[in-house]
Parts: structure tokens; sequence; C-alpha cells
């Protein structure tokens, strides 16, 4: 079917499409002046999408878009938590208007709030914006005051109800942290209990100055003890000197005894050989010289060995000093391992109480945390317009209504042209004979009011085609 094929059908069918056309319009406005009006009153909410100032954390997940947050606002608003918050606060639980429509449309087999939630939530409509932070909030009814009175209950109940749940986690939250505070305190008793046991019983009065008081007497003893072993092997040495040549050491070279005596046995040896030279060695003289200087030599004899003998006995006390060093360092020693180990064992309930006391803190702070935030009064919800009862219905809408029944009754007119046509078709123009009958087209008859000289050429034309047909059929036959 070509445009001009249309057009024929619907010049044939103009009755039919213009009848169907017109029943759209009187039905559209009949029904538009006849249908019940109703008022949409409608609120503006802004959600805050800034961290939370209490919490410090931000409302909106990095992945999350802020269109997903308003669409999860939206629903929450439209919840049955939120509607039965509204049911409450307009009373429509007492509307005997309400009830009766509810027993005639569930037969008292449904509960009512629920019922009435959803007829509610049916009629509200929560539009969010794609490029800002707001929601629209609107609601329909055939009372303007009855929709204003709805959509602001439902703004204040949706503010209840985000306060509700950002409360109600931290409290409980703060119910569980007190209750944890609790043990953790019991705990850092109980470690600071320990600790205060343990340094009576190992009489620790400070942290580390006790076993640094005894770590330097240690290290004195110490380095008395290498300084007398050093004494103790000069002392030894000069004992083994003393033994083998006495008269060589210094002790009895610098002894004024034995230089005494060394000096009265060089005299009594020089007189000695000048009185024998003079007198011989018969001479009493001599023999009394010689008598006396034996003497001398005994007593410088003696006066070496007693000098050479208090070497032996420094030696000796240096050798005891140094068994005395020696065992007070070892218990020194002893002393400082034990305040050691000690001041491990302390280390480690030291560390207990200090872990005690952190998680003591850590929980005591998430639960004052949790404690501000339970006590909470603001949201991040900001009311930008509320809903007032409108002036003017907002349904039907005539003009709308008769916009789009000139667009639908425009298709229905065309679509029952083309409907009639298909149940009872004609023969519109010349071409309809060869694509719907598939026969050759012999003459076209020219309408009564068409002149002759349009009859002549048909005529001409009619025989050209009787002629070529003629002549072709011949060719074909020879």
């Amino acid at each position: 079917m070509n445009g001009s094929g249309f057009l024929m059908i619907l010049r044939a069918r103009w009755v039919s499409a213009a009848a169907v056309f017109l029943a759209v319009i009187v039905t559209t406005t009949a029904a538009s002046l006849l249908l019940p009006k109703r008022y949409t009153a409608t609120a503006s909410v802004l959600l805050d999408m800034r961290p939370d100032p209490i919490a410090g954390i931000a409302l909106v997940h990095p992945n999350t878009t802020n269109m997903a947050y308003l669409t999860t606002q939206a629903d929450l608003l439209t919840s049955e938590r939120v509607s039965r918050k509204v049911i409450k606060a307009l009373a429509l639980e007492k509307n005997e208007a309400l009830r009766a429509d509810w027993q005639e449309d569930t037969n008292g087999l449904a509960q009512f709030e629920p019922w009435l939630s959803a007829s509610l939530v049916k009629t509200l409509a929560v539009k969010p914006s794609r490029d800002s932070s707001v929601l629209t909030i609107s609601y329909a009814s055939r009372d303007p005051n009855f929709s204003a009175a709805v959509v602001n209950a439902y703004v204040k109940a949706y503010i209840e109800t985000v306060l509700e749940l950002k409360t109600e986690p931290a409290r409980q939250f703060s119910s569980y942290f007190d209750e944890r505070a609790k043990k953790f305190r019991a705990e850092v008793e109980t470690a600071q209990a320990r600790l205060a046991e343990f340094q009576r019983s190992k009489g620790i009065v400070g942290g580390d100055e006790r076993l640094d008081i005894e770590t330097m007497r240690l290290n004195e003893l110490s380095s008395q003890v290498v300084a007398m072993e050093a004494v103790v092997a000069e002392a030894g040495s000069r004992a083994g000197q003393a033994g083998a040549t006495p008269d060589r050491m210094q002790e009895v070279l610098n002894n004024p005894v034995v230089a005494t005596l060394q000096s009265d046995l060089s005299r009594q040896e020089a007189r000695l050989e000048e009185t024998r030279s003079r007198l011989g060695d018969a001479n009493p003289q001599v023999i009394e010289a010689r008598s006396s200087i034996a003497g001398l030599r005994a007593k410088l004899q003696a006066a070496v060995q007693q000098a050479s003998g208090s070497v032996s006995v420094t030696s000796n006390v240096a050798s005891q000093r140094l068994a005395q060093l020696r065992a007070s360092r070892d218990e020194q020693r002893a002393k400082v391992l034990r305040l050691k180990d000690s001041r491990d064992e302390m280390t480690v309930l030291q560390r207990d109480v200090d872990n005690a006391q952190r998680a003591f803190d850590a929980v005591v702070a998430r639960g004052n945390q949790f404690g501000i935030e339970s006590q909470a009064s603001q949201t991040n919800v900001s009311v930008v317009k509320d809903a007032t009862p409108p002036a003017e219905h907002s349904t039907p809408n005539l003009p709308l209504n008769l916009a789009l029944a000139v667009l639908l009754g425009s298709m229905l007119a065309v679509a029952t042209a083309l409907m009639r046509e298909r149940l009872d078709p004609r023969l519109r123009s010349a071409g309809d004979i060869t694509q719907v009958l598939q026969q050759p087209l012999l003459v076209v008859m020219p309408r009564p009011a068409e002149s002759g000289r349009r009859i002549s050429t048909s005529t001409s034309v009619l025989n050209q085609r009787l002629t070529g047909s003629r002549s072709a059929g011949a060719l074909s036959a020879g």
C-alpha cells in the first residue's frame, strides 16, 4: 500500500474514522468532567551528604553514587515502618470510612494496618532528583487538607525513623561497650593486683633503679677482682723470686736493717783484713773479729729472710683478698640475675597491666562515642518545603487528557479505517487490479465528467494495447 492508496482508504472510510475519533474525544471529555477531582500536595526534603559530625564517617560509601543513596532513602520513606508512624500520627486506625473500605476489600481477612500502609504507599509518590540531593514527596486524594496532612506526616515520620535508625544501633552498641568496659576494668584491676603482689613479695619498690645500683656494684666488684688478680700475680712472682734469690729483691735491698747490717759487715770485714795482715790469723783480735763477722752474717741472713718473708705474706694476703672479692662478685652476680629474673617477670605483669589498660581505654572511648551518638537529636534530613493544601486539583487534567485523546483517537480512527478496509476490501485504483486480482488491465473507463479529449486518448491507448496484444499473439503463433 502506497501513500495515495492509504489516503483513498481514509477518504472512503472517513465516516467510521471520524466516528471513532469523536467517540474517544467525547468519552475522554466526559470522563474528565465526571471523574472525582483529586488534589496533590507536595513537600521536599534535602539530604546532607557530608560526613556525620558526631561519628566522623561518610554517609555515602565511596563506591556508591548519590542517586543510589537517594533511592535507598526513598525506599525507606515508603516503608511500612514509616507508614505505621503516619497512621498513628493521623489516627487513621480510627477512621470508620477506611475501615469500611478495608472490610470491603479484604473481608476482614488481612490485618488493617498493613493494608492501610499499602494503600497509602500506593498513592504516595517519592521522586529523587537526579542532579541534586532533594527528595520530592507527593500524595493525592480527594481532600486537599488530607493530602497535605499525609505528606507532612510522612516527612515527620521519615525524619523520626532516620533518627531512630541512627540512635538505636548506637544505643545497643553503647550498652554492649558498657558491659565490655566492666569486664576490662576487672581485668585491669586483677592485673594491677598481681603486679603489686609480685612487687611486695620481691621487695621491689621502684622500677629499674635497684637493678641499676646492683649492676653498678657488680661492675665495681668485677673491676676490683681484675685489679686484685694483677696484684696477686705480681705478688706470686715476687714470692718466687724471694725463694730463689732473696738478696736481690727490692724489698731486701731497700730494707734499712739489711742495709745497716751489710754496712757493718763490710766494715768488720775490712777491719778483719787489716788486723789479720798486721797481727796474723792466730791473734785473738782476729779470732774475735771473725766471730763478730759471723754474727753479723747471721743477723744479715735473718734480716734478709725476714724482709723476703713479708713478700710471701703480702702474696698470701692478696690471694685471700682475691678469693673474697671473687666470692663477693659471684654473690653479686647471682643477686643481679635474680633481680633481672624478677624484673622480667615484673615486665610481663606490667605488660599485662598495660594491655588491659589499653583495651579498657579503647572500649571506654568507643562506648563514649556511641553514647554521644545515641543521644543525637539531629539528622542529615532538612525540610525544604512543607506541604500545603493545593488550591487546584491535579487530576483529572482536562487539557492533558484531551491532548492524549486526540493522539489516541487519531490512532484508533486510522486503525478502524484500515480494519474495515481489510474486512471489506474494495478496488479503488487501477493498480489494485494487477496487485489484488493479479490480472492484466485491459481498459480504464473514464468518468462522465471528463472531456472528449481524454476519451479519445483513452480509446487510442486501448487500441494500442489491443493491437499490441494481438501482434504479440500472432508472433507467438507464427
